[in-house]
């Protein structure tokens, strides 16, 4: 079983306590056509407690990455509020989003978005770099660590390039990891992996909400999305359905 190297505090990442650890209430979001207001998002209202794993599933242009964009800032709603570690999102400023991002959130692409011209460890280096999570004589062992945990350590001195598909997206999920944040955010993180490793990459998942953290991922692969503890169907910008896994609609 995946076990997480040293925190940020010493200490075993927390248990869900109850409270949502992410609310958005009322989201709206509108983007502006030729031919109209377009709604991407229509009052998505949405509690996520800590240590629970949700997949969020639609067709193509159902709204999907518009809700994950909401939840990490990397878009702003229209109307309603985004609360993210009892932080409102919806009102952070462009100078403070970068560093709450970095602290609080881990975010794996499904094209990983590794930078091709650093190692691997580099990679998981830099978001510590950034938000100077941990003391500097630290990170690197810190990202060893993580790399050990996702059985990549031989590979730490490789630039991306060298490594599968599969290899690239679990470097992206240690550097998701780097800074110890309580939610890990995943845009169809299996899109362009074989049924085998996507299997194995929705098993790291579940061993990290097992020790606390708090998972959303996008996923077009329904069978995929059964994995986690519960599903989430938007259909044109609206939350259709929202049961926990082995609930019938």
């Amino acid at each position: 079983m995946l076990t997480l190297p040293f925190t940020k505090n010493g200490k075993k990442p927390a248990e869900s306590n109850g409270y949502p650890l992410i609310s958005l209430r009322g989201v709206d979001k509108l983007y502006k056509t030729a031919v109209g207001d377009f709604p991407a998002l229509v009052n998505v209202d949405l509690d996520i407690k800590a240590g629970e794993f949700v997949s969020v599933i639609g067709k193509s242009g159902s709204g999907k990455t518009t809700l994950l964009n909401m939840v990490t800032g990397i878009d702003r709603p229209s109307a309603g509020e985004v609360w993210v570690n009892e932080t409102a999102v919806h009102e952070l400023g462009e100078n403070k989003m970068a560093r709450w991002r970095g602290i609080n959130l881990g975010i794996v692409f499904q094209f990983f978005q590794l930078l091709p011209m650093l190692s691997v460890i580099e990679n998981i280096m830099l978001p510590m770099d950034f938000c100077k999570t941990f003391p500097k004589n630290e990170r690197k062992d810190r990202a060893l660590a993580l790399l050990e945990q996702m059985e990549l350590a031989d590979h730490a001195y490789k630039l991306p390039t060298a490594l599968s598909g599969g290899q690239q997206q679990r470097v992206a999920i240690a550097r998701g990891l780097a800074n110890d944040p309580p939610v890990i955010i995943a845009d169809e993180p299996t899109g362009n992996l074989d049924s085998k490793t996507a299997e194995r990459v929705f098993g790291l998942f579940n061993e990290l909400v097992a020790q606390g953290k708090t998972i959303i991922i996008v996923t077009h692969d329904n069978e995929m999305a059964k994995r986690a503890s519960r599903v989430a169907l938007i259909a044109d910008g609206e939350i259709v359905s929202d049961k926990p896994n082995g609930v019938k609609a």
